[in-house]
């Protein structure tokens, strides 16, 4: 049993997936700090100087207007804090788009460049890939250079000439 939770823990998926899972945790940590310490204080003094984290609405009638969500929380009172969902909502948002490009980038880097010559070619006998400047196809023996041979076929057929590479008897 150990034998086998050793290859699994050293195989490379399972390595690379957590690599990645302590650098996404990393980068969320970063993210939030962005939207907590960077983005949130300007907002909310565009706002009125409000803080988003306070934002809920009550659901108790004891709460007296003007009570934090930290003291409301802390004397038990039901609310639906709203704010901090926003804020989730804005780190969402922004690990998401931070996400997309990313993939974006590394899907620009997997794409070939469209100035790269083909380097193979159909065999216009078979369908088989071939190198491009091959002469004869190594899969049907056609010849590339010249175009396929055609041959009589008897009267009463209904065509009356066939290419030689389909009559193979």
């Amino acid at each position: 049993m150990w034998k086998e939770f050793k290859e699994f823990a050293v195989k490379g998926n399972a390595i690379d997936l957590a690599i990645g899972v302590i650098i996404g945790a990393a980068f969320g940590k970063i993210v939030t700090s962005i939207v907590e310490d960077l983005l949130m204080p300007p907002l909310g003094r565009v706002l009125g100087n409000l803080n988003f984290a306070d934002y809920y609405i009550p659901l108790s009638d004891k709460i007296t207007p003007g009570m934090s969500l930290d003291a409301a929380k802390k004397a038990g009172f039901p609310v639906f804090a709203y704010g901090n969902f926003i804020t989730v909502l804005i780190n969402f948002l922004i690990v998401a788009f931070c996400i997309f490009l990313v993939v974006k980038a590394i899907n620009k880097l997997k794409r070939p460049s469209p100035s790269a010559a083909p380097v193979a070619k159909d065999c216009p006998a078979c369908a088989m890939s071939i190198p491009i400047k091959a002469t004869r196809c190594p899969h049907c023996t056609s010849d590339l250079e010249r175009p396929p041979a055609r041959r009589w076929i008897e009267p009463g057929s209904s065509t009356r000439w066939q290419d030689r590479r389909q009559c193979r008897n």
